[in-house]
């Protein structure tokens, strides 16, 4: 998938006006890229579309509209859209309860290092994470997580003609796994591959 490209985006005008109903195609989007893993573990995957999204939510929030500052945000989001041989996530971690999260949080040092994805017939595929910033110190790992998978080309085309993916955490202090992937979902993320 290309880069965004500055020229492509809306005006913090015209984007105030279209808002409404690009939300809407957002949301209905990122339902089927948006996978549970047991209780506490999100990944919402990535691509030109929810980057857009948050680039042109970024804008709008914080009143960019200085070329620089455009440049900035395009420069912070377009390493998240997928090139055509990845599949890339967002990760969080979710805990209603303050001191709950922050205990969890402790115990789960590493975590996102063990979420696998598995293309039928194939072994499973460990994450390339955070490769932004360090997300995790001595006392606890980060609530968010940016991962990236690098899939073969034989997995890509396997998953690609429709056959089936899986995935999940195995960290010591939580495991969980969907397998295999609603069809929805995985047609999506196929979606995602060259």
């Amino acid at each position: 998938m290309p880069a965004i490209a500055r020229e492509s985006l809306m005006t913090l005008e015209a984007y105030a006006k279209a808002r409404p109903e690009f939300r809407r195609n957002v949301i209905a989007h990122k339902k089927r890229r948006s996978i549970a893993l047991g209780d506490h573990v999100t990944l919402l995957f990535e691509d030109e579309l929810t980057v857009r999204y948050q680039v042109q939510e970024m804008l709008r929030i914080e009143k960019i509209f200085e070329e620089e500052g455009i440049a900035h945000e395009l420069e912070s989001y377009n390493p998240l859209i997928p090139n055509g041989r990845n599949l890339k996530a967002t990760m969080l971690i979710e805990y209603e309860d303050a001191s709950t999260r922050r205990a969890s949080l402790g115990r789960l040092k590493g975590v996102e290092q063990r979420v696998w994805l598995q293309v039928e017939g194939s072994p499973k595929v460990w994450p390339i994470a955070d490769e932004d910033l360090e997300r995790e110190n001595e006392e606890k790992t980060s609530a968010v997580h940016f991962l990236r998978w690098e899939l073969t080309d034989e997995m890509a085309a396997a998953l690609k003609y429709g056959v089936s993916l899986s995935m999940g955490v195995d960290h010591p202090n939580y495991q969980a796994s969907v397998s295999p992937l609603n069809a929805e979902s995985r047609a999506s993320l196929a979606a995602d591959l060259a």
